[in-house]
């Protein structure tokens, strides 16, 4: 579980960075998402995933239903390239991609990132799989995955240099739940990862064990 790990030294890393206000603001958002039940509503494994037609960091429509007819497919929603764990998960999907073509698997990213900052985010992390768009959360939405960002960790996030609005071209402050769902052939989960806390994200060897 080498990212799993990974993620929790950055976590460990922050955390002794920040104080405890900062750290509670962060804290309250993820308690908030978790009452709130999203993700009991969110698709799971045996359930049928949707098809979809999204655009990839250069702008080309990427059609869900071509890529299963050559295999499997992993699909992880990260939030940003302004998120350091959601760069620390595509670098290490990166590094695991190999395995996942030995399984016949085709990897695919989304988030809500305009194409353009996906194109940045894709050349600095030497992805060689697509990133996809999903504007506005449109699709995400419609299985569930997104969550309102609280006020206070909006402005926190601004502190930080972290501007949504620009990230994603729109004003809504909504964010996807980092999810990771791998669908077999005939458009079925087989596997699913959904946690309310963002630091925590599908590990590849897990990944590669499902396939």
């Amino acid at each position: 579980m080498w990212l799993t790990q990974l993620l929790k030294e950055h976590a460990d890393e922050s955390a002794a960075k920040f104080p405890d206000a900062i750290k509670q603001i962060m804290r309250n958002a993820i308690d908030a998402l978790s009452e709130s039940q999203l993700t009991s509503k969110a698709l799971k494994t045996g359930d049928q995933f949707p098809s979809f037609t999204l655009p990839n960091a250069k702008g080309a429509e990427v059609d869900s239903k071509t890529i299963l007819e050559h295999g499997p497919l992993v699909i992880a929603f990260y939030r940003g390239g302004w998120c350091p764990y959601c760069n620390i998960e595509l670098k290490a999907l990166q590094s695991a991609l190999p395995e996942f073509k030995t399984k016949g698997a085709q990897l695919l990213a989304i988030s809500p990132e305009s194409p353009d900052n996906s194109l940045s985010t894709v050349e600095k992390n030497n992805l060689e799989f697509e990133v996809l768009t999903d504007n506005n959360n449109h699709f995400a939405k419609s299985i569930n995955l997104v969550y309102q960002l609280p006020q206070e960790l909006v402005s926190l996030y601004k502190k930080f240099g972290i501007d949504l609005e620009e990230s994603q071209d729109n004003s809504s402050n909504e964010l996807p739940i980092s999810a990771t769902y791998v669908i077999d052939t005939s458009g079925k989960i087989i596997y699913d990862f959904i946690e309310e806390d963002y630091k925590l994200r599908a590990d590849p060897n897990e990944i590669l064990s499902v396939l």
